[in-house]
């Protein structure tokens, strides 16, 4: 027997939760460079504090993943995972931009460094589940719509995150030039929001969401891929990892390498756009971080963030259509192509209001990102596998951002000549390898 076909209202509601997630992510994306900058952290030093969120992703999917598999409670299989790092990552939102009240104990730098910790710690306990939850819900006949929708749903929390610190600037004139050492009041107050919305949508999902029994689990999966229910075991974690990473699909070999390079392109987006932004577009050195000025592009890059975020969201819509003529992996190529366009045009760019053409194609790529690859990755693997596999795949996800932090304050200062636009400028290179790569999966789908 087959799942279910679920109602398009049953897929939004179980993916709701990922708008208040995305709207954390966005004020973190947005926001930590220009908060760890303002507590008194140097440009060169910025991607080294950036890869405490790739690396507890790392360390914590697989683990999640694996043990979401394996609970089977009266709360659900994956729901007490997200509820529970959506409220840990609740208390993160609250405490980085106040950092600097904790001065007296560690250098307020650090604080913001182990807030930023905490905060990628629990997204990632809660978003994990809910990329399993897709695959546990629904066939394949609606994975890519199910994944699509989620993109949607992300897209919204993430303009609503990105835009929030530069509205409540401009409309109610919260913010502006600050004291060093003092994170303005209009990105306090988001962070604040953000918090009370993350609980809010995680609430949302699991009121009005059921999880299928291990007994429904297994029928399903005996129609969908009767082998794997054959040859399933019982394992524990370290072996059920390295089994499982033995053993990986083709297609899943095939997708680490489209992985690796969007990830390492998205890492330096997130990292440096600020930097570069304030020095390359609105002229400021490098050590200007407290003026009115630093802090309006810092809330332009905020905006231009919600752009590229709007944009995905509506280009998440039409995916499944795309999708459907032109095949998944071409779909995908074509999206991270038009991201990599974005990415480099920017080194053309001299006023602010022009950036926002740039984004768009950021956002086409962005969607792609966050829908295709699970899209094709979920038909691949075993269903009862769903959590374990989803945390494995995040190391590709995690493993460029490592790699990129590791080096990027290197080519930053070596290379680059402190100018924080060529950062961005590899990233649109990497951006179109991985529309290259795309071309080689087998997509066992449509």
């Amino acid at each position: 027997m087959k799942k279910p076909i679920l109602r398009r209202t049953e897929i939004w509601n179980m993916s709701m939760g990922f708008l208040g997630i995305q709207m954390g992510f966005a004020l973190q994306n947005g926001n930590a460079s220009r908060i760890l900058q303002t507590l008194g952290a140097d440009v060169e030093h910025l991607s080294y504090f950036w890869l405490v969120a790739p690396i507890t992703g790392m360390l914590i999917q697989p683990i999640i993943g694996h043990f979401s598999d394996q609970t089977w409670g009266k709360w659900g299989r994956r729901k007490p995972y997200f509820f529970i790092g959506a409220l840990v990552a609740s208390l993160g939102l609250i405490l980085m931009p106040n950092a600097g009240l904790f001065t007296a104990i560690l250098p307020a730098v650090w604080v913001g460094a182990g807030m930023l910790m905490i905060m990628d710690a629990s997204f990632n306990v809660a978003m994990e589940p809910f990329r399993a939850l897709v695959g546990d819900k629904l066939g394949e006949d609606q994975r890519t719509e199910g994944f699509a929708i989620q993109t949607v749903l992300i897209g919204i929390g993430a303009v609503i995150g990105s835009w929030l610190p530069y509205f409540l600037s401009k409309v109610f004139g919260i913010g502006g030039e600050t004291e060093a050492g003092v994170i303005p009041l209009n990105v306090i107050v988001s962070f604040v929001f953000g918090a009370v919305i993350l609980i809010a949508t995680i609430l949302w999902t699991i009121r009005t969401t059921p999880e299928y029994s291990p007994e429904e689990t297994i029928m399903y999966e005996a129609a969908e891929n009767p082998e794997a229910v054959q040859t399933e075991e019982v394992r524990g974690f370290f072996n059920q990892l390295f089994y499982s990473i033995a053993h990986m699909p083709q297609t899943m070999v095939q997708l680490s390498w489209v992985q690796f390079f969007s990830w390492f392109a998205l890492f330096g987006m997130w990292v440096y756009t600020t930097p570069a932004i304030a020095t390359h577009v609105y002229g400021l050195s490098s050590s200007d971080t407290t003026s009115a000025t630093y802090n309006e592009a810092g809330d332009w890059v905020g905006v231009i963030f919600g752009v590229y975020n709007l944009v995905s969201a509506i280009y998440a819509f039409f995916l499944p259509r795309i999708s459907a003529k032109l095949g998944r992996k071409q779909t995908h190529s074509l999206s991270l192509f038009c991201g990599g366009l974005g990415l480099i045009s920017i080194y053309f760019i001299s006023n602010p209001m022009m950036l926002i053409l740039a984004m768009v194609g950021v956002g086409v790529a962005w969607a792609s990102i966050l829908a295709m690859p699970y899209a094709i990755l979920a038909g691949a693997i075993p269903a009862r596998q769903m959590g374990i596999y989803m945390g494995i795949f995040n190391l590709f996800i995690t493993l460029p951002q490592i790699t990129n932090g590791l080096l990027g304050g290197v080519l930053l200062e070596n290379v680059y000549n402190h100018q924080a636009i060529f950062a961005l400028m590899v990233s649109g290179l990497f951006m179109w390898l991985a529309a290259a790569a795309s071309l080689r999966i087998k997509d066992q789908g449509k």
